[in-house]
């Protein structure tokens, strides 16, 4: 059974979700999601019983955009700090763009593939 979208979600899942595992042991490394909390504000995890964490959704999106920064665009911590407090960084463009690129090759072959189609479909009626 899936959790609903909206739902918190513990540390350990958004662990998993964000494939954050370590490269030696193939363990999760939920370590690194609390460094994190102490250094972007923009992360606020409700702490209950058992100094349990649960991340909401805007949590997990805020440590997707810090993942994606870090790992895959090579800031530092400093400079991600300054692209998250920056007014005019839009969180779901930054967030989204990396998700865009991986498509882009897909979308780009699809639209050739139907400009061809209409190329052949042209050369047809002025030869017929």
């Amino acid at each position: 059974m899936e959790k609903n979208k909206e739902a918190y979600k513990t540390i350990g899942e958004v662990a998993k979700e964000i494939s954050f595992n370590n490269k030696k042991n193939k363990k999760l490394n939920a370590h690194t999601l609390r460094f994190w909390e102490k250094h972007f504000k923009q992360i606020k995890p409700k702490v209950l019983s058992g100094k349990r964490r649960y991340y909401s959704p805007k949590d997990i999106e805020y440590l997707k955009l810090i993942y994606s920064l870090l790992k895959n665009k090579g800031f530092t911590i400093n400079g991600a700090k300054k692209a998250l407090n920056d007014p005019s960084l839009k969180l779901d463009d930054s967030l989204f763009s990396s998700v865009n690129k991986k498509n882009f090759r897909k979308s780009i072959k699809i639209k050739s593939d139907k400009i061809k189609e209409i190329i052949k479909k042209l050369k047809e009626q002025t030869n017929g």
